[in-house]
């Protein structure tokens, strides 16, 4: 069974930067889509940012040119380099990994205070 392991989050201040990374295992097969899902206050659970093996990236329209996102398929690990955050960005992060299902990770907190 799939298990996805996040590091990084905290407390930042708007302007500044955090990364956050994430790591599968349980699994010898390469996971073909890996990527971060948030919930903010007040919303569902949305898409932030998503990368298959092949390299095809799908942003948020909130988080373009802010955030950028990086896998080493070799190893199934996804990062989330996040700059220039607002206030708005604080929320949970999710991992996310899809194969033949989807797997979540169990978040990691980031709050941006103003």
């Amino acid at each position: 069974q799939v298990q996805l392991v996040e590091s990084g989050g905290g407390l930042v201040q708007a302007g500044g930067s955090l990364r956050l990374s994430c790591a599968a295992s349980g699994s010898i097969y390469r996971q073909n889509v890996m990527g971060w899902y948030r919930r903010t206050p007040g919303k569902q659970r949305e898409l932030v940012a998503t990368m298959t093996n092949g390299g095809s990236t799908n942003y948020a329209d909130s988080v373009k040119g802010r955030f950028t996102i990086s896998r080493d398929s070799a190893h199934d690990t996804v990062s989330l380099q996040m700059n220039s955050l607002k206030p708005e960005d604080t929320g949970v992060y999710y991992c996310y990994a899809l194969r033949l299902s989807v797997t979540w990770g169990k978040g990691t907190l980031v709050t941006v205070s103003s």
